[in-house]
């Protein structure tokens, strides 16, 4: 079943143009004191719980490999919500995941699990 979910989401990406609409070392828009660790946006003609495109952190890789899901709660917009982690390092991902826990949201890590071989 898990592998099912990957694939799913691996063809979401892969049938997706992404678009980085928050480089690193950007601020947020709304929050001025957040800038952005990583490369940030979203799958193009994808929709996620906020009405946006479904949110994607982007390693310095630049592949498209999906290694990990942030499932997010945000208590500001009160909405649940997920964002991949696209060629991100073990590092990169560290980095996504404490900029998404902080005073306004709050998130959990699930890694793509190994494949057996």
């Amino acid at each position: 079943m898990s592998t099912e979910f990957w694939e799913a989401l691996d063809r979401l990406v892969s049938e997706s143009r992404v678009v980085i609409d928050r480089p690193k070392g950007t601020c947020h828009p709304r929050y001025p004191e957040l800038a952005y660790p990583l490369d940030y946006g979203y799958l193009d003609g994808t929709t996620s719980g906020d009405g946006g495109g479904i949110d994607v952190w982007l390693g310095a890789s630049g592949t498209r490999d999906l290694s990990a899901v942030l499932m997010t709660v945000d208590l500001v917009k009160r909405d649940a919500e997920i964002k991949l982690l696209l060629g991100c390092s073990e590092e990169e991902t560290q980095i996504a995941l404490a900029c998404s826990n902080n005073d306004k949201m709050r998130a959990l890590l699930v890694r793509r699990p190994k494949e057996k071989t």
